[in-house]
């Protein structure tokens, strides 16, 4: 390696998943001549603890970067069930997701990364250094960066050279794959659990003879985790004989997101999980990540451009603002509002009563919804009609939401 291989980046990113190479490719889709450097302490393709949907509002972000093939070769899922103890709707989605394994997804992402220029390097970073007066660029293990972007997940080491702590709102949760029985096929799944909320068990058919299942729950102290043992127990519980023939069971913390987006240093960006972008309600974080990346990547192209790095933040922080600020609001409040089962109770019948509130939430859990006037009536008509846990009928009816 030369060493002007290791010097004159001009953009730096350490982590090459989901969020790290749509920083490349936004980076890279404004400006192709600039000289892009992913960093992962992984070669691809590797494994990745999540729950693998693909919402298409991903889709909706990589195509702006002229990535169209995101569920290429995988069939779409319509059909979307929820469950609470008694209460259960299940509804046809606007629009069809994925359930994407991540060995599969993330190859694919860092595939278009390096061939729209990007130089991907397999390398632990041990060394961050970032000039807090902003007049030396950061410098991460010996190599120096115009811009910085730390898309290092839940532990970034990018986070804490910054001076922001690995901590906050956090759930723990395991996945693993088992064969998907005939009644599941073709569903992603959600039953809702009773202990701390929110927290579930899930099964996402993959569409090839497997889902991907699993269980997490909120975490309110880092001392007080789950077991394996209860999270496994819990699974089968809430989903039985989803661990029946279960194999790559991997455990993970996530990261929730707050009320607002957090700001950025001048040259030092933070992108999905590594910027504590994680939905609260539901844990997912790959249309967070994506969006974010990409967001990330124009504006250090365009903070590059005209020759003011350290522009890369603020430029960045706009973005993120318009894009997330009041969908953050709304996803923490839902979060908060469900930890009451009679809440989560209501927004479950109101998704059965109303295509248009089931529409809403899949937006709030999946995209960058909001709590839409017509779902906030419904959750209210709800909780009125006294839909409380000691309220609710026998068995769970799946009922679909009629579509008017």
């Amino acid at each position: 390696m030369s060493a002007q291989a290791d010097s004159g980046w001009d953009l730096v990113v350490v982590g090459a998943g989901p969020a790290g190479a749509a920083t490349a490719l936004g980076a890279l889709h404004e400006n192709p001549a600039l000289r892009v450097l992913l960093l992962d302490r992984d070669d691809f393709p590797r494994d990745k603890a999540c729950g693998d949907g693909i919402a298409p509002h991903v889709a909706d972000v990589l195509a702006t970067v002229e990535v169209h093939d995101v569920g290429q070769g995988w069939k779409p899922l319509h059909t979307l069930a929820l469950r609470h103890g008694g209460h259960g709707v299940s509804g046809r989605l606007r629009r069809p997701v994925w359930v994407i394994p991540r060995r599969v997804f993330d190859a694919r992402l860092v595939r278009h990364a390096t061939d729209a220029g990007a130089v991907l390097r397999r390398q632990r970073v041990r060394d961050v250094r970032v000039d807090r007066d902003d007049r030396d660029n950061p410098m991460v293990d010996g190599i120096e960066a115009g811009v910085l972007v730390g898309a290092d997940g839940a532990s970034s080491v990018v986070r804490r050279a910054v001076g922001r702590p690995v901590s906050g709102r956090r759930a723990v949760a395991i996945r693993g794959y088992s064969p998907t029985p005939p009644g599941r096929q073709g569903i992603q799944e959600i039953a809702y659990g009773d202990r701390r909320h929110p927290s579930y068990a899930w099964a996402f058919d993959r569409g090839d003879g497997l889902s991907n299942v699993g269980y997490g729950e909120f975490v309110p102290d880092r001392d007080d985790r789950p077991t394996r043992r209860l999270m496994m127990e819990e699974l089968e519980r809430l989903i039985p004989g989803s661990t029946e023939g279960g194999t790559d069971w991997r455990a993970h913390h996530l990261p929730l997101s707050g009320w607002r987006p957090e700001s950025s240093a001048s040259r030092v960006l933070l992108v999905g999980d590594a910027a504590h972008l994680i939905n609260p309600m539901t844990g997912e974080g790959i249309f967070y990540a994506v969006a974010t990346g990409v967001a990330a990547g124009r504006a250090a192209a365009r903070a590059l451009r005209d020759g003011s790095p350290a522009g890369a933040g603020p430029r960045y922080d706009r973005a993120v603002g318009r894009l997330l600020s009041t969908h953050l609001r709304h996803t923490w409040a839902a979060a908060r509002l469900s930890r009451s089962p009679a809440v989560l109770d209501a927004g479950i019948h109101a998704a059965g009563r109303d295509p248009r509130a089931f529409d809403a939430l899949v937006e709030l859990g999946l995209g960058d919804g909001r709590i839409t006037p017509r779902l906030a009536g419904r959750l209210a008509l709800g909780l009125a009609a006294g839909l409380t846990p000691r309220s609710r009928p026998g068995p769970a009816s799946h009922r679909p939401p009629r579509r008017r």
